[in-house]
């Protein structure tokens, strides 16, 4: 059996096409024996094919003498610190995040929390799942519920980034898009007032509900974006919060309801960090990279760049001790945090911030002025590769600088674009930033290249 459902480095697909109960068995049993596991954490997002694909690997994992350890309903960063506290040989969540209603899928790591190598252990389950030669099952296997005291330990983890007694009276709109982010929000809310925080929070969407009624939560898209403004200003909040559907992104809104980029995110925690770790490593993806290693640089620190993609960013961050990585796409991973991405732990770092220097709007805006940038364009061509070669010619001949890292980055000096294809959908993704300047323009060009027809 082929299994298409194999990307990168994680499991995705299609339901009834390229994933099912009968494969998400497959995987399950192949996690077991291609990596040896005899642990393994479990969690799952709220769609309304999660249970069942959770069902199934949790069983295939019993058959195969594994202990599951059974988060329920989580986000991936809590399977990712469960994994890693609780010493489990692999964790598992099941998890489409923001693709359309009818996918569906699985993260997957190793000890510490570790990504999958793709070339070696997601190979190995992969051709173990396709095989399905799993011989007879074996005894000793059982599931166990964990949620509760899991859930406890990672909230007690993502509160010790910030100096609770620090923070300063806050109104927060937070939208969990009706994922996976309610419950866990929640916990971390409630101790954050046992604590005495005097922070006050108005909730949209908060209730996990896998139809989604009020569309895929993916605030990345801008269409998602204005139901979250219009709370912020409504309420009269220091700045808003939305998550995606396993709540491993977070996306700020400043107290005006504007949209605050990733990069300029990025930027700021780096500052943040590197107050605290003077000298330390920061990693940064390269698509847009400008913002990032200008505050790096004028903050004493050393700025690292990695290929897109958390497999990418978590062994650039492993190889180099950094204390913190960040992508523009609103991904942020922390090194006391087993080097994963989190979504709760930046909104935390936020609210210490402006609780302490200000309105986010104000901690962003000179960022914003001196290194303007695009957003993320997306592009469906049907031959990505060969878009990506051609416009490189076209620029490579007055470029100061190219770089292949993740697709094709061209510096024109006081401009610079980034063209990748996509690790997880069909698409080409462009980027473009500048030093002072408007990049609209920059983009109109760049698009109508993207769109010419091929000669």
């Amino acid at each position: 059996m082929r299994l298409s459902c194999f990307k990168t480095y994680d499991v995705r697909g299609r339901l009834g096409v390229d994933l099912d109960a009968a494969i998400a068995h497959r995987i399950g049993r192949a996690v077991a024996e291609a990596l040896g596991a005899r642990r393994v954490v479990l969690g799952r997002d709220c769609r309304a094919s999660s249970e069942e694909l959770a069902g199934a690997v949790a069983e295939a994992l019993v058959a195969a003498g594994a202990e599951v350890l059974d988060l329920g309903l989580a986000g991936t960063e809590e399977m990712y610190f469960a994994t890693g506290h609780l010493e489990a040989d692999a964790g598992i969540c099941v998890t489409a995040s923001h693709n359309p209603m009818d996918y569906n899928g699985l993260k997957l790591v190793g000890r510490g929390a570790r990504p999958l190598d793709p070339a070696t252990e997601l190979a190995a389950v992969r051709a173990a799942a396709e095989a399905g030669d799993f011989g007879p099952d074996r005894p000793g296997g059982r599931c166990r519920d964990i949620a509760g005291e899991a859930r406890a330990a990672y909230v007690e983890r993502v509160l010790s980034f910030v100096d609770v007694a620090a923070l300063a009276p806050l109104t927060l709109v937070v939208n969990a898009g009706n994922g996976a982010a309610g419950p866990t929000f929640d916990a971390i809310a409630g101790a954050l007032a046992a604590r005495g925080a005097p922070l006050r929070f108005h909730r949209i969407h908060h209730d996990p509900d896998g139809s989604f009624p009020n569309g895929i939560p993916n605030p990345l898209l801008p269409e998602n974006r204005p139901v979250t403004a219009q709370a912020v200003r409504a309420h009269g909040a220091d700045f808003g919060i939305a998550w995606d559907g396993d709540f491993d992104r977070c996306f700020f809104f400043d107290h005006a309801g504007g949209f605050v980029d990733g990069e300029y995110v990025v930027g700021l925690l780096a500052e943040a960090f590197l107050v605290r770790h003077p000298g330390a490593s920061i990693i940064h993806d390269p698509r847009v990279i400008w913002n990032t290693r200008d505050v790096v640089a004028v903050a004493g620190g050393r700025a690292v760049q990695a290929r897109t993609g958390h497999a990418f960013i978590k062994q650039a961050m492993r190889e180099s001790d950094a204390i913190y990585g960040g992508e523009m796409s609103a991904h942020h991973y922390f090194r006391d945090f087993f080097h994963c991405d989190s979504g709760m732990i930046p909104w935390l770092l936020i609210a210490e911030l402006v609780s302490q220097r200000g309105p986010l709007a104000d901690l962003v805006a000179a960022r914003r002025a001196a290194f303007p940038s695009s957003g993320e364009i997306n592009f469906e061509v049907a031959d990505p590769a060969a878009v990506i070669a051609r416009l490189r010619h076209e620029h490579a001949p007055e470029a100061c600088g190219i770089d292949e890292t993740d697709g094709v980055s061209l510096d024109m000096g006081d401009w610079r674009f980034n063209l990748r294809a996509s690790n997880t959908e069909p698409v080409l993704r462009l980027n473009v930033e500048t030093r002072g300047r408007d990049p609209a323009p920059l983009v109109a060009a760049l698009r109508a290249r993207i769109e010419a027809p091929a000669v």
